[in-house]
């Protein structure tokens, strides 16, 4: 569970270029909700994000995750928790490593590093099984280095990586924005397959209003640093993709 308690977000507080990114934000997401967050642009949508990851420390209020207070943790000592995947498919992987041996370095992202990466056959075996249900035939190409497949495929590998060391929280920051339509709907089928089998607490950001209209439980619209429209499971499933667009007109 995730629980955000009036979270405020001030940069360049006192200066001329001072920005109020969110503003006393209050939100409590549930074990395995998937929340979508929509928004235009400097809305806060991806400063909410942060703040969850903690690559942002608030300005003032609470992140509880677990009913644990992680409000000053920084980065990496939440990602015991928290999985993340970016809008660019290059962020989420080391592009001159191999496949398997990124999966690896997935698998063990959180726990104390050794000097040997550590890749016997049972975890081959695991990799393999697991890229074999994507049906992109890449569980026959773990040698090859990551960075020479499409954008597409990387972003894909990307979000099964995210769930190799037990992450309860995954976040998407626009996940699709740099894809095809055609990748872009093959990565959030991915997506919700895994959130679901995972039992993930999942949080997708995007600017596409069809992607907000057809995944997640609970939709959530915000607007200049605050929450506009919080529309859970039974009024999200009545909401018309229309009044979706009549939102921002």
């Amino acid at each position: 569970m995730i629980e955000l308690q009036q979270i405020s977000k001030v940069f360049n507080k006192g200066k001329i270029n001072e920005v109020t990114a969110l503003n006393e934000v209050s939100i409590t997401m549930q074990k395995e909700e998937f929340v979508v967050v929509v928004g235009s642009n400097g809305s806060g949508k991806t400063t909410l994000l942060n703040i969850i990851a903690g690559a942002e420390l608030g300005s003032s209020g609470e992140v509880l995750i677990n009913n644990t207070d992680v409000s000053r943790l920084p980065e990496y000592k939440r990602s015991r928790w928290i999985a993340r995947v970016f809008q660019n498919p290059l962020s989420g992987t080391a592009a001159g490593l191999s496949i398997l041996d990124n999966f690896r370095l997935a698998a063990i992202r959180t726990t104390p590093k050794k000097l040997t990466i550590g890749i016997n056959g049972a975890f081959k075996k695991r990799v393999e099984e697991q890229i074999a249900g994507l049906s992109m035939g890449l569980e026959n190409k773990l040698e090859q280095p990551i960075g020479t497949l499409s954008g597409g495929q990387r972003q894909a590998l990307t979000l099964l990586m995210s769930v190799m060391d037990d992450a309860q929280i995954l976040l998407l920051d626009e996940p699709t924005a740099a894809l095809d339509p055609r990748s872009a709907k093959v990565i959030l089928e991915i997506a919700d397959k895994l959130i679901k089998q995972y039992h993930l607490t999942a949080i997708l950001i995007t600017h596409n209003l069809k992607e907000a209209h057809q995944y997640g439980t609970r939709l959530i619209q915000m607007s200049e640093g605050k929450v506009l429209r919080d529309l859970k499971s039974a009024e999200k499933n009545t909401l018309q993709l229309e009044d979706m667009y009549r939102w921002f007109n």
